[in-house]
């Protein structure tokens, strides 16, 4: 009888979760701008001038695009750096000749060694953000990665937003291209397991500090911004660069603004949710600061609200709560469906998803451990140095 007691009260607190999560959701996510809508469609006033920093390190297969991508951008005021990091693919020589044809509009940084101290990504952000502050002056700085697509318009209407917000920090959410039904499985959990960690329709609320959002695919910053964060000279051995400097800017008080836009600014995360896990395994036991404790907890809060549901429908006494609980997660697939562009039928995967997450993040640990670091854009970090180096998440 008691154990009974026990098991309906969690399978009501679990369900109760989800509802609360589905209703704040609900509420807050149609609040988040939509650039796609008409009253986005203007030039940001004043004509700021922005520089587009994208490293890259082996990326020949994506990169010409993505360079493309930006040279083809409807918004004048704007200089492309790309920093080819140590490639030993046709990186450089992609860059070179893309610069050669664009030469006012991309200029090319080369490294050819990392300094003690960095990873290869923050590194090769910082520099090219000195030369950019140093040599043109921007009024705005947009990180982003080699591997993503940008609609003619999306850097306009971006930075017309930020400017009328007068956001210290811009995030336009990118949008995944699903390519088979196992990345429309993966991406779509992922999407829904966000929100309990941040509440992107909080971001631009100072206090709300634990919600900030910071995204590698697009984090536009103004110049002034992110001098005062430090730049990421502050951030020289954090794998999490986007996440940490985002939680930055909430920390000390600075305005974040975020907008969706589906498939004005997209990628292609990694083939089937194969590649998905294998791209996770890199960096998961990394977002619980490589501590075991913290991911253990996680892996806990991930069996009982994801896979707790389906089990207890199982009793008579805990049928109710479980459908309460599925039917809240099938809003809330159906409610990230509208910016995402992933099917909310997913849904019906998500048992496997959330086991292929669990598996992921235990590998992650496993194989982080038993190597005393992680192999980071082709240099070997200790896990001491690592752990020394990450900021709590507070």
């Amino acid at each position: 009888m008691y154990l009974n007691r026990i098991t309906t009260g969690f399978a009501w607190l679990v369900a109760l979760g989800w509802l609360w999560k589905a209703i704040t959701a609900w509420r807050g996510l149609p609040t988040i701008p939509n650039l796609h809508e008409s009253r986005f469609n203007r030039s940001p006033r004043n004509n700021p001038s922005i520089t587009v920093i994208v490293p890259a390190r082996n990326e020949a297969e994506a990169l010409s695009a993505c360079l493309q991508s930006l040279l083809a951008q409807d918004y004048p005021n704007l200089q492309i750096i790309a920093v080819d990091d140590r490639s030993t693919d046709a990186t450089g020589s992609i860059i070179d000749q893309l610069a050669a044809a664009n030469p006012q509009r991309l200029k090319t940084i080369r490294v050819m060694e990392l300094p003690e101290g960095w990873l290869g990504k923050t590194h090769a952000m910082a520099l090219a953000a000195r030369h950019a502050i140093a040599m043109h002056h921007p009024d705005y700085l947009l990180f982003t990665d080699a591997d993503i697509l940008f609609q003619p318009e999306a850097i306009r209407r971006s930075l017309a937003q930020a400017v009328e917000s007068d956001a210290d920090h811009f995030v336009t959410f990118p949008t995944p291209i699903i390519k088979s039904p196992g990345e429309g499985m993966m991406l779509g959990y992922l999407g829904v397991m966000g929100l309990w960690a941040t509440r992107p329709w909080k971001a631009s609320d100072p206090k709300a500090v634990r919600d900030s959002i910071g995204i590698g695919a697009f984090n536009l910053l103004k110049t002034e911004a992110y001098q005062k964060l430090g730049g990421f000279d502050a951030l020289r051995m954090e794998i999490l660069e986007d996440l940490m400097l985002a939680r930055k800017v909430k920390i000390l008080g600075l305005k974040q603004r975020v907008a969706v836009a589906p498939g004005m600014v997209s990628l292609h995360w990694a083939k089937g949710a194969t590649g998905i896990v294998n791209v996770m395994t890199k960096n998961l036991f990394s977002v619980f600061r490589f501590r075991v404790e913290l991911m253990l907890g996680a892996c806990i809060f991930l069996l009982l609200f994801c896979l707790g549901p389906y089990v207890l429908l199982a009793l008579p006494a805990t049928r109710v709560p479980s459908i309460l609980a599925l039917l809240a997660i099938a809003a809330l697939y159906a409610l990230s469906e509208r910016h995402s562009r992933i099917r909310a039928a997913y849904f019906l995967l998500l048992p496997v998803a959330a086991l292929l997450f669990l598996y992921s993040i235990l590998k992650s640990t496993l194989l982080t451990l038993k190597a005393g670091g992680v192999t980071w854009r082709g240099t070997f970090y200790p896990l001491a140095e690592l752990r020394r180096n990450a900021a709590p998440l507070k």
